[in-house]
């Protein structure tokens, strides 16, 4: 049997960047030395690699609005979501909209690190916003 995801990040959501990176370099993780900014999804990102497959993203509002900024008003800094990588994101999203998920985009966009994603909508994935990336 092969694995058909691998988990390719976790997302905390934090208010600063500089903040929230000086708790996990203080646990041992290297970030990479330049955040990324999508403005698409209104954040500001940054990667550090946790093995050789995933990795801890930090996440910070981008912009005056956004999704980001609600989450944060209602819960705070802490875990946004758990993100796998998958061969084939338009196979993977169609056969989830098979079995009665949703997901937040009708087409694949345009991610951090040039990926293409989507997002199943945590009220069909047991309240986990779920990130689905396809390198290249």
């Amino acid at each position: 049997m092969t694995k058909d995801a691998l988990l390719d990040h976790i997302a905390i959501a934090v208010q600063s960047l500089n903040v929230g990176r000086k708790v996990y370099e203080d646990m041992g993780l290297l970030f990479a030395p330049k955040s990324e900014v999508v403005a698409s999804e209104g954040v500001e990102t940054l990667f550090a690699p946790i093995d050789q497959q995933a990795h801890l993203e930090l996440i910070s509002p981008y912009g005056e609005n956004g999704p980001l900024h609600k989450f944060l008003e209602k819960n705070g800094p802490g875990i946004h979501h758990l993100c796998f990588c998958v061969t084939d994101l338009e196979k993977k999203c169609a056969d989830l909209r098979s079995k009665g998920y949703q997901l937040i985009y009708d087409h694949p966009r345009i991610g951090a690190r040039g990926m293409k994603v989507n997002f199943v909508h945590p009220k069909s994935s047991d309240g986990v916003l779920i990130e689905l990336v396809q390198k290249g």
